[in-house]
């Protein structure tokens, strides 16, 4: 069984938590920190040390503080220490329950396993470490269908330029001279049109300032 953890979490209770479900059930050293920045140093500092952890459990959540930080987001977080560790694994622990992003995790993050946090959260997070320990993955069962559905739409360069425009507070004519000036494909007007309202049939957004907020928060732009 895994012999160090890492937990990065910034509630007290839960780190408390987390730290007594794993230690009442595996002989484990476990260790805790409330800031991604600290957390990376952690890592570092145990591969420098030639003790590296066996795991880390991670929310995707950091609530801002008086102190700086250069790391906000699990995600940016998780690639950090993949940059220190690329073979270490990774549970993300959090109450996100957006598919995109749950399946982009496993997907462009390479994390191993996703707990929400619940009622069944602690049972949840024991399995999912006997899963990671056993060279399989986990997910909550809340969101098994993952990835058997259609969840994403393929978004191409193209599609990301226009939705960072739209966010910016382009119109559809001022996209379209942009794109003609850069010669990109289907610059015309009817043409960003067509794509803006594809995107929002896809994303279920009522306009186009509700569609920027959509993949804003889904991290897509």
């Amino acid at each position: 069984m895994f012999k160090k953890i890492l937990i990065i979490e910034d509630i007290d209770s839960i780190n408390f938590g987390i730290t007594a479900v794993l230690e009442k059930n595996f002989p484990v050293e476990v260790h805790c920190s409330k800031y991604c920045d600290d957390g990376l140093l952690k890592v570092k500092k145990a591969n420098q040390d030639n003790a590296s952890f066996d795991l880390i459990i991670t929310d995707l959540s950091f609530k801002e503080d008086y102190r700086e930080a250069k790391i906000t987001t699990g995600e940016e977080l998780i690639n950090a220490i993949h940059h220190e560790q690329p073979d270490i694994k990774i549970i993300v622990y959090s109450i996100e329950d957006k598919l995109f992003l749950i399946k982009s995790l496993f997907e462009s993050k390479k994390i191993k396993a996703f707990v929400a946090k619940g009622r069944e959260s602690s049972s949840e997070l024991l399995d999912a470490i006997a899963a990671l320990y056993n060279g399989d993955t986990y997910i909550s069962p809340q969101f098994s269908n993952v990835f058997k559905e259609q969840l994403f739409l393929e978004l191409d360069k193209y599609d990301v330029e226009v939705l960072r425009m739209l966010s910016e507070g382009f119109t559809q004519e001022d996209i379209s001279k942009i794109f003609k000036q850069k010669a990109f494909p289907s610059a015309s007007t009817s043409s960003i049109e067509k794509r803006i309202n594809k995107l929002k049939f896809f994303f279920k957004a009522h306009n186009s300032i509700h569609l920027v907020a959509i993949t804003k928060d889904l991290r897509l732009i």
